[in-house]
């Protein structure tokens, strides 16, 4: 008789660790700002928060996503010609010529750095054939990040009734934006030289937070009647970023320093697995199945506060496991709700043997 063997295996593995919780408050901290959130930013994990699912104008932090969109859409190498309408758009402007060309990747600089909305528009009209266009693009965009309380209608960041954001959705724009190594060293840098770079003119970032605070590496300024001053900043702590987004926030700057020196204060990072470390093991047909994860896993932590990490595993798997097929994830938990998951895989295979039974 062959009869097909089930493995069955305990559903949750629970074991307590040390772990920053979703959100978390070390200390109370009062932040002069209508939205505020900090926010890891490989993780996605939230050190604090203050209206962060408010939907709110953000004015030229907008731009974030502009630079998100062309620099998965857009051909940075292509010489753009400045329209007539990117020269008429109200407000800061970098001070392009009409017919001007000006390369896909110096609009950047001039979206990032000078706040250009002049650069905006030719990004748009290039990218999007019209700025209608881009919006649907970025719309779309933001959905499939997760960023589902956006909504945009320019590429600027104008005061319009139809564009605005959440703080959350902003930081994940930004966390998202951040994995583009362009992206960084723009937003990073304090000055382009137009020679060096071949561009038609220099760049002056006027984002000052990159001189006030230690390692900031970013991102954007802005500022309308409508959304006041805002301010979205990310900064290296011990090699891992971490992004601020003050809105509505008259002290852009003090408050973002008073955040920084929060998080500072009470956070440290710490590593719970190496990337293919044993996280779990399971007994299959009475061979040992090693579940690992694909990456380090390394997590901003809240100084002396303890968190449960669950192992989620189905109750039963069928044969064959392949290498590498995900069978549930970690979990990590505080006060009973999911902060951080992240997926677990086998490291090793169980082949389809058959097993034969004699009676």
């Amino acid at each position: 008789m062959i009869k097909k063997k089930t493995i069955s295996i305990i559903l949750l593995t629970l074991f307590i660790i040390n772990i920053l919780t979703n959100m978390v408050y070390a200390k109370s901290i009062d932040v002069d700002a209508k939205a505020a959130i900090v926010m890891d930013s490989k993780s996605k994990i939230v050190l604090f928060e203050k209206n962060s699912e408010m939907i709110i104008p953000m004015a030229s932090t907008t731009k974030i996503m502009t630079a998100l969109v062309a620099l998965k859409y857009g051909n940075l190498d292509k010489k753009v010609t400045i329209s007539k309408n990117a020269v008429s758009i109200r407000g800061s402007k970098v001070g392009y010529k009409a017919n001007e060309n000006i390369t896909m990747k110096e609009l950047l600089y001039g979206l990032m750095f000078r706040s250009g909305n002049d650069a905006a528009i030719a990004i748009a009209e290039d990218v999007g054939g019209s700025v209608q266009g881009f919006a649907k693009i970025m719309n779309e965009y933001a959905i499939s990040i997760g960023a589902i309380n956006s909504h945009f209608e320019t590429p600027h960041g104008l005061d319009s009734e139809g564009h605005y954001c959440t703080a959350y959705d902003l930081a994940l724009i930004t966390a998202k934006a951040k994995e583009n190594k362009l992206f960084n060293e723009i937003v990073g840098c304090k000055d382009a030289d137009g020679n060096a770079m071949g561009f038609s003119r220099s760049y002056h970032n006027i984002n000052k937070i990159l001189n006030e605070i230690p390692k900031a590496n970013g991102v954007k300024t802005g500022f309308t009647g409508k959304a006041g001053k805002c301010l979205v900043t990310s900064v290296d702590i011990n090699g891992h970023d971490v992004i601020f987004v003050v809105l509505n926030c008259t002290p852009r700057w003090k408050e973002t320093i008073k955040l920084y020196k929060y998080v500072s204060e009470n956070f440290s990072y710490k590593k719970l697995y190496s990337k293919n470390q044993t996280v779990d093991e399971v007994v299959v047909s009475k061979k040992k199945l090693r579940l690992v994860t694909d990456k380090d896993i390394v997590l901003p932590f809240e100084n002396n506060k303890q968190y449960k990490v669950k192992m989620s595993l189905p109750k039963e798997i069928q044969k064959p496991v392949r290498e590498h097929e995900i069978l549930g994830k970690l979990e990590l938990f505080n006060e009973n709700k999911l902060i951080y998951d992240v997926p677990l895989e086998a490291k090793n295979k169980v082949d389809n043997k058959k097993w034969f039974f004699l009676k």
